[in-house]
């Protein structure tokens, strides 16, 4: 495993993090906790140090399992949670969505950035995480009901208490990490970014690199899209919400399993699996720190981490640059 720092802080983190999304079970069709349990294990033992999670990721839940499971190694490693998502105080901020949560019970999520919620959903968070403190404490939405210096104020506040290490954003618009920045300095930006989507590259990355700011990207294997796995009649299960997602329609589902079969050959000379070398190709990208890839049992924690391990050739990122070139995706966003 391989390590780098985040931006400008001293907070070292794996060059793969462990997305803790699926393991709360909410919008993924469930999570049997002792597989859960085992791929957290198994992630530490392979040398991910690094792990993302969020108050809303199951309501509550992936953060517990994570509590659960790193309290006695907590020196080692880095957990990266997020605020922002309430489910729990109906009324206040902008509308995200509605949901269902674990039990199927109806719940609206609402972006609520204000100060005073931000400090509650940290205390919160610290209880869940069975922690004193956050290493990489991220909005996950903007709030467009909250100006952004005030959300911010609400962190500085948190940084001196020490109860949280670094401030990072999610989802944000240069302009929006900029207004943040200028009040606590960002540690981190995390945009949604995969070779089929590479929106970020566009301004958020490059303005990352001009500022010193880590990036540490989610969905980098497009949610189980770009593993291969995924075919034209894909049924997904009850809850999981890669049914209505447009990257999973047919025509895109065979565009990239079509861009996979041309690009398996490189990961044959590497021993490895489709993801590990979607991974690798990530974890190469200019400006990128780590991405976060999930991991829902001991097998995808185990070849998530070995990606780590993968050193293509210029050769190899060229060809695979090309041939994503010709990969056309519709109504995808």
């Amino acid at each position: 495993m391989k390590y780098r720092k985040l931006g400008e802080t001293d907070i070292d983190v794996s060059v793969v993090t462990f997305g803790a999304w699926a393991i709360g079970g909410w919008l993924w069709g469930g999570q049997d906790e002792a597989d859960a349990i085992d791929a957290i294990h198994t992630a530490l033992d392979a040398g991910i140090t690094s792990f993302d999670t969020a108050a809303v990721y199951g309501f509550g839940r992936s953060e517990e399992l994570l509590g659960k499971v790193l309290a006695g190694r907590r020196d080692r490693v880095r957990i990266f949670t997020k605020y922002g998502l309430r489910w729990d105080r109906p009324g206040e901020g902008t509308l995200r969505f509605d949901t269902r949560d674990n039990e199927g019970n109806p719940v609206s999520v609402m972006r609520n950035a204000r100060p005073d919620s931000v400090i509650e959903e940290c205390e919160r968070s610290l209880k869940r995480l069975n922690t004193d403190y956050i290493d990489l404490y991220q909005c996950h939405w903007p709030d467009p009901t909250t100006p952004i210096e005030d959300t911010m104020g609400a962190i500085a506040k948190l940084i001196e208490q020490g109860k949280v290490r670094a401030s990072g954003v999610s989802n944000y618009t240069v302009e929006q990490m900029e207004r943040a920045h200028a009040v606590v300095p960002l540690a981190a930006s995390q945009p949604p970014f995969s070779m089929v989507n590479r929106k970020a590259e566009r301004d958020v990355i490059p303005w990352c690199i001009e500022h010193h700011v880590g990036v540490v990207p989610y969905s980098p294997l497009q949610r189980g899209l770009l593993t291969g796995k995924i075919t034209e009649d894909y049924e997904f299960g009850e809850g999981d919400h890669r049914a209505d997602n447009p990257y999973f329609r047919p025509e895109n589902v065979r565009a990239v399993n079509a861009f996979l079969d041309q690009i398996e050959p490189i990961a044959e000379r590497h021993n490895a699996t489709l993801a590990q070398l979607v991974i690798a190709w990530t974890i190469a990208r200019p400006g990128i720190t780590s991405p976060l890839v999930g991991a829902r049992n001991r097998k995808q924690a185990r070849e998530n981490a070995a990606a780590a391990d993968i050193e293509l050739s210029e050769k190899e990122t060229s060809r695979i640059n090309e041939l994503l070139s010709c990969v056309e995706l519709e109504k995808a966003g």
